[in-house]
C-alpha cells in the first residue's frame, strides 16, 4: 500500500506513520515531492490497520497496491529517477548513448573506440569482459584484464563505463573499475546474482530476458532495489518470437508502458534486437521518437573481424552519421543530446581513430563491405 500525505505535511507527523509502520516489523519508503509526500509501504500488509493510519495527523489518502512490484512502482514514486554513472545522468531531459564494441579484445582496439565514439556524442563506454555464450567454444572475455582495460578507457576519455556480470566474482571484480553493472537477458531471474548486484549500490542496468513479460522484469528490478539500490536502469533488447527476419523483435511498446508503470529510466538497445546493423539506425531513431530515454549502440573499429557480433556492429562512420541523425528526434521530444565540437573535428577524430586500426594491425572496416561481413556465432546478450 502507499500512504499519500497531505500538501505540506509536517515532519513530525511524517515520522509518526513511518514509526507506526516500522513497529510492525514492516519497511517504509519515503517518495518526497514539491508539495507532497508517498509513504510506500513493503512487507505483510496485513500487520497493519488502514483504519488506525487514516487518523494519523496529515494523512490524506491510503492507496492498496495490487502489484507485486513495490520499489520499482510509479505508484511508490510517481516523479521520474534519474540514474547517475560517472560524469553523466540516465532518465528525463536529455539522450544518454552507451556505445562500444560487443566484447573487449585488447586495450588499443578499446582505446580506440573510446575516443571515435566519444566524439560522436556517446557518454558511456560499453564493453564486455564477461561473455556468456552458447557455446562453451566461443570466445569468452578477458575477464579481469578485459576491466582494467575499461577502467584506463573511462579515464581517460572521461566517459562513463558499464561491463556485464555473469557471476559473484565477476561482481567483485567489475565493482573496481567500472561505474555500472549490467545484468544481461540471460541472468534476468538469476535471482542471486540480482541480490549481490543490489548490494553493491552501484548503477545496474538490467535487460529485459528474451522471453520476460513487463511484470516479471519489474519485480527482476524489484529484487536489486529491495537490497537498497535505488539506481536500476532498464533496458529493452528485444525478445523472442516465431519471426526469424531479425534476431530478437524489439518491443518498443515496452518503453511506453514502462512510462505508465515505473519511475526507472529505460533505454533501448537496437543492436541485439536487431542483429544487423542495417536495422540499428532506425530502430534507434524510433527509440528515441517513443521517448526512451537512452541508446546501448555496440560499435567496432572492424566488424568483419570482431570475436563477437560483427553483424550488429555499427562502423565508426556509420555511428557518427546515426547520432548526427538523432538530433531532430531529440529536439522532437524535448530531450537534449550533445556531440563534442564541430563536425570538422569529430571526422577527425574518426579519421585518427582509423589510422589506429591499421596501426595495431586490424583491417580498417570500410575496407570490407559490410554485406560480405560472415556472421559468427550471434549471441543472446
Amino acid at each position: 500500500m502507499i500512504i499519500i500525505m497531505k500538501p505540506c505535511a509536517a515532519q513530525d507527523s511524517i515520522s509518526a506513520v513511518v514509526a507506526s509502520i516500522e513497529a510492525k516489523g514492516l519497511s517504509a519508503h519515503l517518495s518526497r515531492g514539491e508539495e507532497v509526500t508517498i509513504i510506500g509501504v513493503v512487507g505483510d500488509k496485513s500487520k497493519l490497520s488502514t483504519e488506525n493510519l487514516a487518523v494519523y495527523k496529515d494523512v490524506d489518502r491510503i492507496v492498496p497496491v495490487t502489484e507485486s512490484y513495490k520499489l520499482s512502482n510509479k505508484k511508490f514514486h510517481p516523479e521520474p529517477t534519474t540514474v547517475k554513472a560517472g560524469n553523466t545522468a540516465i532518465g528525463p531531459g536529455s539522450l544518454t548513448i552507451m556505445a562500444g564494441p560487443c566484447a573487449v579484445e585488447s586495450e588499443e582496439q578499446l582505446m580506440c573506440i573510446a575516443r571515435a565514439v566519444k566524439a560522436a556524442g556517446a557518454t558511456v563506454l560499453r564493453g564486455g569482459a564477461y561473455k556468456p555464450r552458447t557455446s562453451p567454444y566461443s570466445f569468452q572475455g578477458l575477464e579481469e584484464e578485459g576491466l582494467r582495460y575499461m577502467q584506463t578507457a573511462g579515464k581517460e576519455t572521461g566517459l562513463a563505463t558499464i561491463c556485464e556480470v555473469v557471476s559473484l566474482p565477476a561482481v567483485e571484480a567489475a565493482v573496481k573499475y567500472v561505474d555500472i553493472l549490467q545484468v544481461g537477458a540471460r541472468n534476468m531471474q538469476n535471482f542471486i546474482l540480482l541480490k549481490e548486484v543490489g548490494r553493491t549500490g552501484m548503477p545496474v542496468l538490467l535487460k529485459r530476458g528474451l522471453c520476460a513479460t513487463i511484470d516479471e522484469w519489474l519485480n527482476a528490478a524489484e529484487y536489486i532495489m529491495s537490497e537498497g539500490n535505488p539506481n536500476v536502469i532498464l533496458c529493452e533488447r528485444g525478445i523472442r518470437t516465431y519471426e526469424t527476419a531479425t534476431r530478437n523483435t524489439l518491443d518498443l511498446s515496452a518503453v511506453a508502458v514502462m512510462r505508465e508503470k515505473s519511475h526507472l529510466p529505460i533505454i533501448v538497445d537496437p543492436s541485439h534486437s536487431t542483429g544487423s546493423y542495417k536495422y540499428v539506425p532506425p530502430m534507434a531513431k524510433a527509440a528515441v521518437a517513443c521517448d526512451a530515454d537512452g541508446l546501448m549502440i555496440e560499435v567496432h573499429n572492424d566488424p568483419a573481424h570482431a570475436l563477437s557480433d560483427g553483424p550488429q556492429s555499427l562502423t565508426f562512420q556509420h555511428f557518427e552519421q546515426l547520432t548526427r541523425e538523432l538530433k531532430p528526434f531529440c529536439e522532437l521530444v524535448g530531450r537534449s543530446f550533445v556531440i563534442p565540437g564541430n563536425i570538422t573535428d569529430e571526422n577527425a577524430a574518426f579519421q585518427n581513430a582509423a589510422a589506429e586500426n591499421i596501426a595495431f594491425g586490424n583491417a580498417v572496416s570500410e575496407s570490407v563491405p559490410p554485406e560480405n561481413i560472415a556472421i559468427r556465432d550471434p549471441e543472446v546478450k
